[in-house]
C-alpha cells in the first residue's frame, strides 16, 4: 500500500481527494500541491490520526519540521534502488537547490550534523555520488567547545584533514537551536536555510501563526491545516488559566525544542504543579489542547477529539502512535519521500488516576538526550512501514493522502511564512520576526 501511495500520480491523488470532499475547490488543491517552496524544501510532518465523538476521522498535524528524520527507517520501495529515497531526495531537490546561485561562491559540498550520524552520513554518501565530488561530513553541536564549522563574511569554511575549506552549499542536519551556529543572512547555500527553522520549521510559536495565516487564506476553498487549538505567547504564570479553559487536560509546549524535548502533557494537577515547578530559559510558551482518550481529552472550541491509536494487540492495548510523513519540493510540486510511525511506550488508559504518567502515554518521539549531552533511540518503538508494522496502525490508502495533503499544506504555509520574513534584497526582516515573535532569550540567540 506504501508504495501505491508513493507511486500515484498527482492528478489521482487530487481526483480521490476532492471525490470523498465534494467541498474541496480542486483548482486550489492543484496551486498548493506544485507550490515550489523557497525555503522550505525539505520537512516531515508529525501527524495524529484522531476522530471525533461523533466517528469523524481526521489528520491532525501535530508539528512540521525541517530536517526531518526518516529515511533510515523506510524500507526499499524498490530493492534494486539500493539508495532507495535517499537518492530521490538528493536528485530532485538538493541538486536543482544549488542551480543559479544568486552568490557565486567558490568552494566544496558538506553535509552539517548535529545527532543521527547513520542518517547523515547516508546523505553525505548520496550526494558524492550524485554530484560526483567529495562531500565534508562535518559535526557541528551546539556548545560546541571546539568547532570545526566557521564562517567569514557569510561564507561556511570547516576545519578539514586538508586544512581550512570554504563551502559553497551544505546540506544541514541540525536541529538544536541551527540559528546559533549558522547567520540567517548566509552566502553558502544551505538546505534548509536557517530561515526556514524560525519561520516554523523548528519554532513552533511561528509556525502556530503561519497556520492560522494559511487558513484564513485557504477559507472557502474546503481546504483547511488541522491543528490542535492553539493559544500562543503564553507567560508561564499564565499557563494554569489556559489549562483550566481547556477542562484541565494542554500540552505545553517551549516553542523552540525538538525532538520530543519540550513538551509537557498535563492530565492532572500534579502534572501542572510538577511543570510550574521547572525553569525554563525561554519567556513565552504555546498550550494546545490535549488529544486524548475519550474520556479525557481537552474540550476545545472543535470539540473534543480522541486517539484512533493501534489496532488493539494480544493483550487488548490500543497505544497512541503517531505517523511522520516526509516531503520536499521538486520542480514538479512537493512529493512525498518516506513514512514512519512511532508508538508510545504505554498502553492508552480508559480512566486517568492520579498517579497517571500521561507522557508515557502520549509520547511518540523516539529521540532521548543523554547526560553527556548525546541522543539516543528507543528504536523498540519504532513502527516501519512494512507488512508486519503497518496492518497495526489501522490507517488506509485515504489516511496516507490525507497525511500527505496536510503536510504540504502545513509545508506551504511555513514556506510562505519565511518568505515575508525576507526583504527583496534576501535580508532578514528582524523588525518583523520580533513582531511575531517577541521572546528576548530567543532574539539573543539569533546569529545575523
Amino acid at each position: 500500500m506504501i508504495s501505491f501511495f508513493l507511486n500515484l500520480r498527482q492528478d489521482r491523488i487530487i481526483k480521490r481527494y476532492c471525490h470523498m470532499r465534494p467541498a474541496v475547490n480542486q483548482d486550489r488543491l492543484y496551486e498548493v500541491l506544485n507550490h515550489r517552496c523557497k525555503y522550505f524544501v525539505w520537512a516531515g510532518a508529525d501527524l495524529l490520526n484522531v476522530t471525533s465523538a461523533l466517528g469523524k476521522r481526521q489528520m491532525v498535524v501535530i508539528e512540521n519540521n525541517s530536517c526531518p528524520s526518516g529515511q533510515k527507517s523506510m524500507p526499499l520501495v524498490d530493492e534494486n534502488q539500493e539508495q532507495g529515497s535517499y537518492r530521490l531526495m538528493i536528485e530532485r531537490s538538493f541538486k536543482p537547490y544549488l542551480k543559479n546561485l544568486r552568490n557565486k561562491v567558490k568552494g566544496d559540498l558538506a553535509v552539517v550534523y548535529d545527532k543521527n550520524f547513520m542518517e547523515v552520513e547516508g546523505y553525505a554518501q548520496v550526494i558524492a555520488d550524485v554530484m560526483k565530488e567529495n562531500v565534508w561530513l562535518v559535526s557541528a553541536y551546539n556548545e560546541d567547545a571546539s568547532p570545526v564549522m566557521s564562517f567569514e563574511d557569510g561564507v561556511m569554511h570547516v576545519q578539514t584533514a586538508e586544512g581550512n575549506r570554504a563551502i559553497r552549499a551544505a546540506f544541514r542536519y541540525l536541529t538544536q537551536k541551527p540559528w546559533n551556529r549558522i547567520p540567517v543572512n548566509c552566502k553558502t547555500r544551505i538546505l534548509n536555510p536557517i530561515i526556514a527553522c524560525l519561520a516554523g520549521g523548528r519554532n513552533k510559536m511561528v509556525a502556530a501563526k503561519a497556520y492560522d495565516i494559511f487558513n484564513a487564506e485557504l477559507q472557502g476553498s474546503g481546504l483547511k491545516i488541522n491543528v490542535p487549538e492553539t493559544i500562543w505567547d503564553v507567560s508561564k504564570n499564565e499557563i494554569p488559566l489556559w489549562v483550566k479553559r481547556l477542562g484541565g487536560h494542554a500540552v505545553i509546549k517551549v516553542p523552540y525544542s525538538n525532538a520530543g524535548q519540550g513538551v509537557f502533557t498535563i492530565v492532572t494537577q500534579a502534572e501542572l504543579d510538577a511543570f510550574m515547578e521547572m525553569d525554563f530559559e525561554y519567556d513565552l510558551f504555546i498550550v494546545q489542547s490535549l488529544i486524548g482518550n475519550a474520556n479525557w481529552s481537552s474540550t476545545s472550541s472543535q470539540g473534543k477529539l480522541y486517539h484512533v491509536g493501534t489496532i488493539p494487540d494480544q493483550k487488548n492495548k490500543t497505544y497512541v502512535a503517531d505517523i511522520r510523513m516526509m516531503v520536499s519540493s521538486t520542480e514538479h510540486g512537493i512529493k512525498p519521500l518516506c513514512t514512519y510511525a512511532r508508538r508510545a511506550e504505554k498502553a492508552l488508559k480508559d480512566h486517568i488516576d492520579g498517579g497517571a504518567d500521561s507522557w508515557a502515554m502520549l509520547g511518540t518521539n523516539l529521540s532521548a538526550r543523554l547526560a553527556d549531552g548525546t541522543w539516543t533511540s528507543d528504536t523498540n518503538r519504532l513502527m516501519l512501514m512494512d507488512r508486519r508494522d503497518f496492518n497495526k496502525l489501522g490507517i488506509g490508502l485515504d489516511d496516507l493522502i490525507e497525511a500527505y495533503i496536510q503536510t504540504v499544506l502545513s509545508t506551504v504555509a511555513i514556506d510562505r511564512m519565511a518568505s515575508t520574513l525576507v526583504n527583496k534584497q534576501g535580508k532578514f526582516r528582524m523588525k518583523l520576526f520580533r513582531s511575531l515573535n517577541d521572546d528576548a532569550s530567543l532574539i539573543d540567540e539569533i546569529k545575523l
